[in-house]
């Protein structure tokens, strides 16, 4: 199962809530993020890019994309073995963050050629496991903007990357998911509104009607 959602929507938030909720009904879970930076060499050049150590790198969309694909192919094994000992594996982003991201960037949407030539990368190359379940947590690109903005003034550490400042991507980026859960983009989805309090007991009793 996977969150998606704009930078500042309340990913890690609801991937600790639903954990716990998940818990408490007796689920085994274990939960990762994406872009897994300092594990895996990948990201870490994906987050030196954004902060712009990395020359031009930044302004190619494909050559982001495969920097965030590499580090989830990296990471497929032990995604597999995850799904094989826990009942839910829940991942903060996945193969749709780079689809939406990417796609915005290049002002594309849902349904255009570079969303696909994601899952043909991702997917069908490098065979990642595909999500039963994406949950898409929807924010007002402002409150996502101010969320990241008290982010980074309390965690001196998480400054805000190129993307993360950029409120015109978020906008598109927003856009391009809303068509990835309309379409059903490689499995279901389920869009929470992430502007009000999440009730996660309710959230946990709308998933057991869905495969995790």
């Amino acid at each position: 199962m996977v969150i998606e959602g704009l930078d500042g929507a309340g990913k890690r938030t609801l991937a600790n809530g639903l954990t716990k909720a998940l818990a408490d009904e007796g689920a085994t879970v274990t939960s990762g993020a994406f872009p897994r930076y300092g594990v895996d060499v990948h990201a870490d050049l994906v987050r030196d890019a954004l902060h712009g150590r990395l020359g031009d790198l930044t302004g190619s969309v494909h050559g982001m994309s495969v920097l965030y694909a590499l580090d989830r192919r990296d990471a497929a094994d032990d995604i597999r073995a995850d799904l094989d000992k826990y009942d839910v594996v829940l991942l903060d982003r996945y193969v749709a963050s780079n689809a939406a991201y990417g796609a915005a960037r290049l002002h594309q949407d849902a349904r255009g050629e570079f969303v696909e030539w994601v899952r043909a990368l991702e997917i069908d190359r490098f065979e990642l496991p595909v999500p039963d379940l994406h949950l898409l947590l929807r924010v007002p690109t402002h409150v996502a903007a101010d969320r990241a903005a008290r982010r980074e003034q309390a965690e001196l550490e998480r400054a805000r990357d190129l993307y993360e400042s950029d409120g015109g991507l978020q906008e598109r980026c927003a856009a391009v998911y809303e068509g990835l859960a309309t379409d059903g983009w490689l499995a279901p989805w389920l869009v929470i509104d992430g502007a009000s309090q999440v009730n996660f007991a309710s959230l946990v009793r709308q998933l057991t009607g869905n495969e995790m």
